[in-house]
């Protein structure tokens, strides 16, 4: 499947990828607080990501 995921600045693309994301349906198995945490994933790469998983209907998982 293609990525899907928006373009984010190259410290959380790498976060991403170090933790198996490869779409936004991999983030909506994860909570925010777990996407939060990785080394690279700041503030704005967040919003830019809630964004985009708004846009396809996706939210976070719960705990």
């Amino acid at each position: 499947m293609a990525s899907d995921l928006p373009k984010l600045a190259a410290p959380a693309r790498r976060a991403l990828a170090r933790a198996g994301v490869t779409n936004l349906s991999d983030l909506a198995t994860m909570t925010e607080a777990d996407v939060v945490a990785l080394h690279g994933m700041g503030p704005s790469a967040m919003t830019t990501i809630k964004a985009a998983m708004k846009a396809k209907k996706l939210a976070f998982a719960k705990r």
